[in-house]
């Protein structure tokens, strides 16, 4: 039977939409001119509106569709049951079932993430308390992030604020501009952190042969090292496992001096493990661990130095919180994947890090390379490379419904069903396939 000491679930709204996004490159391919995310709202029987906002596939909002007659009267304090019945008819997810690609594939964890947010933007409002404090409280006031950098070729889209006109200086012209060698890599990142105020810069690699991207890091620590007068920015590269050891080994010791961490450089622990035993650099990763079943063998064969968790990949918020607790318990580091995301992510993303008992390293967005919103207000804004943590009930955003139906009509439109970075850049490169390991 149904509890009902609590506000119930009367409606559940599912809206995929479809969001510029630049021609950005990466490891499995090139980005396409549409990123899909799919929003998701609870609304209870006294009216109180919860949202969440989720990666999108038909293959989700699928099984979103079906999970709405499994929640409908629901209590939404009830989280653990809510689990419990999606688990029971959408089976548990493994490590398997993420894929080879750069990106998570796995279904309940999506599913339960998109529910529990909304449900905890609810209690919230219930409340009147930010999500923050329902995860054990504010930590820090403002959550810190790291610039985000890609090889691009030109173009990004976006309305005119954002840099199509001609004339565009500064972040707008970078956006738009080419960046496809280490002159065009430091090019952006200047006009990224001069705009946002970051502090830490990320270059996501795995796109050409590893030398040139190891001279774009020496190139962006020639410009922001220690030579600074405000002191050194620590650097960060991501070439998402297409290196073999061999390959990560020799590179790695060539960036050791100037690398705050290395990602994923090979694929699966056991190469990330021999990697770890060779270099001084940490390791981090947000391919090789991804789930609490994969933890065990992580912490046995010395994995990694640092998990880069994802609160739409690991089951939630409340996930995450225990994940930090297991990594501070193996000396392990936390901070945060990002992928394409709009306000909503980003306001669930900014609570879970100012929750977090401690937070050594900034976390990671996309945001400054979407244009679109959908949330009242427009775009959330970034202070000295900090977004500052809600204080209003719940996630502390709201919905824009105008914006919502016209992304919606982007969704409908532009014809996509699931992110395949592969066709994208076969379009540019005819022939071109993804390779699990390149070099």
């Amino acid at each position: 039977m149904i509890p009902k000491s609590g506000p119930r679930i009367r409606e559940m709204h599912i809206t995929p939409i479809a969001i510029v996004d630049p021609p950005l490159l990466n490891a499995a391919g090139l980005h396409a001119p549409y990123a899909l995310r799919t929003i998701v709202e609870l609304v209870t029987d006294d009216g109180i509106s919860g949202i969440s906002e989720i990666p999108g596939t038909t293959a989700i909002d699928a099984a979103l569709a079906l999970a709405r007659n499994l929640l409908i009267g629901r209590d939404v304090f009830q989280l653990n049951q809510i689990r419990r019945v999606l688990e029971n008819h959408f089976g548990t997810d493994s490590a398997a079932e993420r894929g080879l690609s750069p990106w998570d594939q796995r279904k309940l964890v999506h599913i339960f993430s998109a529910i529990e947010v909304a449900c905890m933007d609810i209690i919230g409002k219930v409340t009147n308390r930010p999500v923050v404090d329902l995860l054990g409280g504010k930590m820090r006031d403002a959550v810190p992030f790291s610039a985000y950098l890609f090889y691009k070729y030109e173009g990004a889209g976006g309305p005119l604020e954002f840099g199509t006109e001609p004339n565009a200086r500064g972040w707008p012209a970078a956006r738009q501009a080419a960046a496809l060698d280490p002159v065009g890599i430091v090019a952006q990142a200047k006009a990224m952190c001069h705009e946002f105020g970051f502090q830490s810069i990320k270059l996501k690699g795995g796109v050409f042969e590893p030398q040139q991207e190891v001279d774009a890091m020496f190139a962006l620590h020639r410009e922001f090292g220690p030579d600074r007068s405000a002191g050194a920015v620590p650097l960060r590269i991501d070439p998402n496992a297409l290196w073999t050891v061999e390959t990560a080994i020799h590179y790695g010791k060539q960036m050791e001096p100037i690398l705050e961490y290395l990602e994923d450089p090979v694929r699966g622990q056991a190469n990330m493990a021999e990697v770890r035993k060779a270099l001084k650099t940490p390791l981090a990763t947000n391919m090789c661990t991804t789930s609490f079943e994969d933890i065990p063998n992580s912490i046995a064969i010395g994995a990694e130095d640092i998990i880069l968790s994802d609160h739409h990949f690991w089951g939630g918020l409340r996930a995450s919180m225990t994940l930090t607790g297991i990594c501070a318990t193996f000396g392990r580091g936390l901070s945060m994947h990002s992928n394409s995301h709009l306000g909503i992510s980003l306001a669930a993303m900014v609570h879970l890090g100012a929750a977090l008992p401690h937070l050594p390293y900034a976390l990671d967005t996309h945001y400054p390379w979407q244009s679109d919103e959908v949330i009242v207000g427009g775009r959330l804004r970034f202070e000295n490379g900090a977004v500052a943590v809600p204080t209003e009930p719940g996630l502390g955003v709201e919905l824009d419904r105008d914006a919502l139906a016209a992304l919606h009509q982007n969704y409908l439109a532009c014809g996509l069903t699931k992110r395949d970075d592969e066709i994208e850049m076969q379009k540019v490169q005819p022939g071109w396939t993804f390779q699990a390991v390149r070099w």
